[in-house]
């Protein structure tokens, strides 16, 4: 059926809300066997990269053009970087510290989502070594002492990482309890459930599979609605001086 040119998917100058229905796919250079569809960019001022990758077996990507992380959606990959080679399945993770020679390929049909952003150097900072993880291992912390609300940070909170990715879950009905408004910019992919996401001042139903980038000082807000518990995977840029 036609769609008559109706979309959810928006584009301001603040944020984005990039919905499946207007996914496009395309090939990156060293990519095979992959589409990639690409959420957001320098195109649009971000500072990073993210792009969601689908592959078929024996798909793979090329080399990356920063710091790479990848959080499996479906299926199983294989990661190899230097002498170690991991498989990795849905919820499982990866940070690929810059210019860490790897390859990263399906071991059977797969789904990915890549972040990728240049490493910002500070004094007595380096980017860590590989780290891989699975995200139901990690320790859920209530954001703001709420129960209802769990934070999992898949990364370190440490100077040698200039950005921060973390899922967070809401059950039924809870939100957060502030319109935030800050210096960093995200990425956030809905993984499960759906609700109400406050962008600027407009508000936007999201539902799993939608992406949103949220540039800074956008204010923000969520509240998870129906029956089931609503989760994401966020980024931010994180621990570096305003105006580096």
């Amino acid at each position: 059926m036609h769609n008559l040119g109706l979309t959810r998917s928006v584009r301001r100058s603040s944020h984005i809300l990039h919905t499946p229905d207007a996914f496009i796919r395309t090939q990156i250079p060293g990519s095979f066997k992959a589409n990639v569809i690409v959420h957001v960019s320098p195109a649009m001022g971000a500072g990073f990269a993210q792009y969601s990758v689908e592959l078929e077996p024996g798909g793979s990507l090329g080399k990356s053009q920063g710091q790479r992380f990848l959080y499996v959606l479906d299926g199983s990959v294989v990661l190899e970087c230097g002498s170690d080679t991991y498989t990795l399945a849905k919820d499982d993770y990866a940070y690929i510290p810059q210019d860490a020679a790897h390859r990263f390929y399906a071991a059977q049909a797969a789904r990915a989502a890549v972040i990728e952003q240049k490493y910002r150097t500070v004094e007595n900072t380096f980017p860590r070594a590989l780290l891989v993880g699975h995200e139901p291992s990690i320790q859920a912390q209530p954001l703001m002492d709420d129960t209802d609300l769990l934070v999992r940070p898949l990364l370190p909170d440490a100077m040698d990482f200039d950005f921060a990715v973390n899922t967070m879950s809401y059950a039924p009905g809870a939100s957060l309890s502030m319109v935030e408004m800050h210096v960093m910019e995200h990425g956030l992919l809905m993984l499960e459930g759906g609700g109400i996401y406050r962008l600027d001042d407009e508000w936007y139903p999201v539902t799993a599979g939608d992406f949103i980038w949220m540039a800074p000082y956008c204010p923000q807000w969520f509240g998870s609605i129906g029956k089931s518990p609503a989760k994401y995977l966020i980024y931010k840029d994180w621990n570096r001086h305003p105006l580096s």
